[in-house]
């Protein structure tokens, strides 16, 4: 008896000592699952179309659009929409967002999309850059003589372009450039008084109600805009061009015109 009682103990002992299964530990960083392939290449498509000039196409950001990836408003969403709808919807005019007319659908898409791109970011040692070289050089060259040669030079500003830059770099740079803090990308404006005198230089900002620049001496000026038109502002937005391509091109104009300025090396 007393040893079937040390068999006992040593058995209820062992079974004590053995590992017991983890539950499931949630993702580290908070994250919803990972979205619906399908639904995030819509939203990446609704997303590049209507959003992409200022906010970029991977949302972190262009021509004064705020980071989409780092936006708390974003990581709230959980790719649900619930969050983001409302600002797709009704905009944000103070910041200079226009609202957009979407449906549920496709807002519920683009919250899939910056889902997506959260994912990407916590995993981005699983990230591949696929070859983004395949079209047609010569259909490339042909759009851009018709689309960009106005203000661009393969023999100019952009010789050797090729040789400066990775595919992937050059592709963003067309669609979504960020040159904005050079002086040839900044927006120019001219000012003319109700008595005709006038003002030119560097746009700082305009709204309904003012405007403003930096003159070439770097003086600082401003006016207030009168519902009478008395002072008419007149500007010049050198990436104007970008921004109107950006609405009309083709995923095969996109690829031809990289196919084209890789052979400007």
């Amino acid at each position: 008896m007393t040893r079937l009682i040390c068999l006992l103990f040593v058995a209820t002992f062992l079974a004590a000592q053995e590992p017991q299964p983890r539950p499931a530990r949630p993702n580290f960083f908070g994250l919803a699952p990972a979205p619906d392939p399908p639904a995030v290449q819509r939203g990446q498509q609704s997303f590049v179309a209507n959003c992409g000039f200022c906010h970029g196409s991977t949302a972190r950001g262009g021509n004064g659009g705020p980071d989409l990836v780092r936006s708390v408003v974003v990581l709230d969403d959980e790719g649900s929409g619930t969050q983001v709808g409302p600002v797709i919807l009704e905009g944000r005019p103070a910041k200079g967002m226009p609202k957009f007319a979407m449906t549920a659908g496709q807002i519920k898409d683009i919250a899939a999309f910056l889902l997506s791109l959260s994912h990407v970011a916590v995993n981005r040692g699983d990230y591949k850059i696929l070859n983004v070289v395949t079209g047609d050089s010569k259909a490339g060259m042909a759009y851009f003589n018709t689309h960009c040669s106005a203000c661009h030079s393969a023999t100019g500003d952009l010789a050797h372009i090729a040789a400066k830059y990775e595919p992937p770099a050059l592709q963003a740079r067309f669609l979504y450039p960020k040159a904005r803090l050079s002086t040839r990308a900044q927006i120019t404006a001219k000012v003319t008084l109700r008595s005709g005198q006038s003002f030119s230089g560097i746009l700082s900002s305009i709204d309904d109600f003012s405007v403003a620049l930096v003159d070439a001496s770097g003086q600082y000026r401003s006016w207030l805009l009168d519902e009478e038109g008395g002072i008419q502002v007149a500007s010049n937005d050198p990436l104007a061009g970008h921004e109107q391509l950006l609405k009309s091109y083709t995923d095969a104009d996109m690829h031809n015109v990289v196919a084209y300025l890789e052979t400007l090396r």
